[in-house]
């Protein structure tokens, strides 16, 4: 008869409070340091990039300028405002925000995986990876870039400064930000002022460029202008292309800091300096080939030029911290390798950093500085992706409201598809893009779920594999009571992926060693639909028969699995353990091609190779080294 341990496995998720112990002031303070690193340092190229196909079409009149810019404001105001700050952000999953805890979210409103949501989710997690790449190189690249108006002799360094300052800032990744990450906010809410008086002292060159609140301009423009028009729509988006951070990051500081800090702050400091921009650009035609630098007096460019640097390399970091936690969140939902997880900070759980991924960021970054030379040629396959990844967005949402929010039918289809509309016109337009180097975060994107598809395909045929060539755990037991092997005093601690059947190192060790402990506890670890897990309901624990118990450790897809750490959760709970006397148990599988693979070749080649970069369950689940026994065997999907 198995007996259990009473733990509520019902409502297990626990929202993340962290952001509860600061003050509001400080966490709208922190979420300017964080969340708009990326859009805030998009008025160093957005606006130039728009208009820079009516310059090339001999056709930059103040029609075309007012109209990109009541096009950028109508993208800030629509997309960022309306649909990520005001709509989405009450689609937190258990206050956490992204397009992995999104499709968690719809799949948990639907009951249980479904494969469409389930491809919409690798596949909007895939794109945002593929632009991720890019954020770096041209934030920094057109800061640098702004040496060349101080004087021209930088030219030739600009290159040689933007790849000295990415590999620094790369470099630093592994010894952790916690301690310069204090001072994310006072820097960026010092360019946000800067950059918003800057373009405030310029509206008056030429007050006509107000008319840019005026959505019908840029909407005449757009559809009065055929390919002009749509080229423009594309630069446009750079304006918008750090909206998916707001949601992404909405974890770390909550929905009100993140939203009071964009409308009245962030969006305002913006609003001002594209304003100056366009009234620079009306009085002084030619400003247009720079015009962000060039609203500061000469005195105050050098100046300028250092601080949009240091906020680039902040929206740097804050990409990369993004990237991190988004493969984290990747490998406890079973979409990637266990990749070795390093915790830069003992404070801060988010505090992470993963050798790998950082290694293949800095190798992307760095070719695509080589290869596009400036921040120019980067703009041209800048925001593709990104795209994408808000149409993933909103095809996901839809699920939510509709399934979780009980929203009626006609209302989610009334707000989702005017959503829709302006992502598919914003995909649309920066389709133009492909051949211009657009085809390059595409195809990270691909690759990336590529990655994704075989290791959950092959992971799924390994498993289905074991499973029926396993011993049911329930029918194992009764044949070891007659059988009665050797006892081993302690306890033995067996992990599984499957807690229905007898672990591989169980059945290895009775096998070769003839030897079975006093007491056997099986140990499976649930990653749950939801960010993180309550102490208090971290584990299930059930007694299988006198000697054999199975435990169940739920951990959230934010949380790195800490096996020790549930462990003395369960002997405080009651359970008799002795870390001295206990031993772990793992199974390592060398998995191994074969020519009756359900997979084709490629790919069975690519799954054999993703197994080598995983790290050791030891290492992944923290478990003391010296207390591990591994039992391997070769395997073949």
């Amino acid at each position: 008869m198995t007996k259990h341990m009473q733990v509520d496995a019902g409502n297990i998720s626990e929202t993340n409070e962290d952001h509860e112990r600061h003050s509001t002031p400080a966490l709208i303070l922190g979420s300017i340091g964080v969340v708009y690193g990326d859009i805030g340092t998009s008025p160093l190229y957005a606006l130039r990039e728009s208009l820079s196909h009516t310059v090339k079409a001999d056709a930059l009149t103040e029609e075309a300028v007012i109209g990109a810019i009541s096009l950028l404001i109508l993208a800030l105001i629509v997309t960022v405002t309306l649909k990520y700050v005001v709509f989405l952000m009450r689609a937190d999953n258990r206050g956490e925000g992204g397009t992995l805890s999104l499709m968690a979210l719809a799949e948990s409103s639907v009951g249980g995986r479904s494969l469409a949501i389930f491809l919409l989710g690798v596949a909007g997690a895939a794109l945002f990876s593929g632009d991720a790449i890019i954020t770096p190189a041209i934030s920094v690249l057109s800061a640098v870039e702004g040496l060349e108006l101080v004087t021209h002799g930088f030219g030739d360094y600009i290159l040689p400064i933007a790849l000295t300052i990415l590999i620094t800032l790369f470099w630093v990744q592994s010894h952790g930000t916690a301690r310069v990450a204090a001072f994310f906010g006072p820097v960026m809410a010092v360019f946000f002022a800067s950059i918003g008086a800057l373009g405030a002292m310029h509206i008056g060159d030429a007050p006509q460029v107000l008319w840019a609140f005026d959505p019908r301009q840029g909407l005449s423009f757009l559809f009065n202008n055929g390919w002009l028009g749509i080229a423009i729509l594309g630069s446009v988006f750079l304006g918008v292309t750090g909206a998916e951070a707001l949601y992404a990051d909405m974890g770390h500081f909550g929905r009100f800091p993140i939203q009071a800090a964009w409308i009245g702050f962030v969006l305002p400091a913006l609003l001002l300096n594209y304003l100056g921009q366009g009234a620079l650009i009306l009085s002084r035609p030619e400003a247009v080939d720079n015009p962000f630098f060039l609203l500061a007096p000469g005195w105050a460019l050098l100046p300028l030029v250092l601080l949009a640097t240091v906020a680039t390399i902040i929206a740097s970091q804050a990409v990369i911290t993004g990237a991190f936690s988004i493969v984290r969140q990747a490998i406890q939902l079973g979409l990637l390798p266990r990749l070795e997880i390093t915790h830069t900070s003992e404070k801060q759980e988010g505090q992470i950093y993963i050798a790998r991924v950082n290694r293949l960021l800095l190798l992307g970054v760095l070719l695509l500085v080589i290869a596009f030379r400036s921040s120019s040629a980067l703009a041209s396959a800048y925001g593709i992706a990104v795209t994408g990844t808000m149409v993933v967005t909103t095809a996901l949402a839809f699920v939510v409201v509709r399934y979780d929010w009980k929203w009626p039918l006609w209302l989610c289809v009334l707000v989702i598809a005017s959503f829709l509309t302006v992502d598919l016109a914003f995909l649309a337009a920066n389709l133009m893009k492909i051949v211009d180097g657009g085809w390059a975060p595409l195809a990270l994107g691909a690759c990336a779920m590529i990655v994704m598809w075989t290791w959950v395909r092959g992971t799924r045929l390994l498993k289905e594999k074991t499973h029926r060539d396993s011993i049911p755990i329930a029918e194992l037991i009764p044949m070891l009571e007659k059988s009665k092997p050797m006892r081993a005093p302690g306890t033995a601690v067996f992990l599984t992926n499957d807690p229905n059947v007898a672990p591989t190192a169980l059945m290895h060790n009775i096998k070769h060693n003839k030897v079975l402990h006093e007491r056997v506890l099986i140990l499976y670890v649930q990653t749950e639909n939801c960010p993180r897990v309550a102490p208090e309901k971290r584990f299930e624990l059930m007694k299988l028969s006198e000697d054999f118990d199975l435990a169940v450790l739920h951990y959230g897809y934010m949380e790195s699995p800490r096996v020790p750490a549930a462990l003395v959760l369960m002997r405080k709970a009651g359970y008799k353990y002795d870390i001295m006397t206990t031993s772990f148990f793992l199974g390592r599988r060398v998995v191994k091609e074969s020519a009756a693979s359900e997979m084709p070749p490629w790919q069975d080649k690519l799954y054999v190779s993703l197994t080598k970069q995983a790290a050791n369950a030891t290492d992944f689940f923290s478990i003391p080294s010296d207390r591990v026994v591994e039992l391997g065997a070769q395997v073949t999907i």
